[in-house]
Order: structure tokens, then sequence, then C-alpha cells
């Protein structure tokens, strides 16, 4: 069927995408890159991952007409929507505090939020 490609498509997509934030948190310099790889591919990753599962799940549901698809539907569409709005509040709540407790981005010259505060 081509609904099963279209669900190893997106969950190859976020795998590929997880894996590479993965690499990305252990890989870069500070905190800021970090952080961005962190939130940026993980949540792409993450949604295309939950993509799948919903796809799959509508597929099931229409395949077998069991109640049970749907809500796994629902409550992966609300878990994405919670991944949607928390991830990036919470690492701009983490770049700030570490801004302002003083941690500097590696090889940086020029810090253009400290000038704003003078």
């Amino acid at each position: 069927m081509w609904t099963d490609y279209l669900i190893y498509i997106l969950l190859g997509i976020g795998l590929i995408f997880n894996g590479l934030g993965s690499i990305g948190l252990l890989r870069f310099p500070d905190v800021y890159t970090r952080l961005h790889a962190a939130t940026k591919a993980t949540t792409f990753g993450s949604i295309f991952t939950s993509l799948g599962v919903v796809t799959w799940a509508f597929t099931q549901l229409y395949l077998t007409g069991n109640s049970w698809n749907l809500t796994l539907a629902l409550h992966t569409i609300i878990a994405m929507a919670a991944l949607i709005l928390t991830n990036p509040v919470g690492a701009h709540a983490i770049a700030r505090a570490a801004h302002r407790s003083g941690v500097l981005p590696k090889y940086a010259v020029v810090d253009r939020l400290e000038e704003v505060k003078k």
C-alpha cells in the first residue's frame, strides 16, 4: 500500500533529523549552538516521526475500524502540539539564563546584547 511507503519516509526523515540533533548536541562547542541542535533538529525530527505515527493510526482506523487508532492519533497530535510549544520556549529560557550568567559563545568577538544593556 502507498501509505506504508509514506510512513517509512516520514519515520526515516524523523530518525535522520533526531540523529543529526544528537550528533550536534555532542559535537557543538558551546551552550548556544548545542541548544540550536537540540531544539531545531530534534523538534523537526519528532514532528516527522509523529506524523508517521498519525498516518499509521489513520491507515489502521480505515482498514480495521478500531477506535483505538483514533485515540492514538489524537494523543500523538496533542503530544506534537505540546512539543512545538514547549521546545522553543524552553530553549529560549535556557539561552537567556546562560547569557545572564555570563556564558559567552565560543569564538565570539562581539556581543551585541551587552552593548544594548549599557
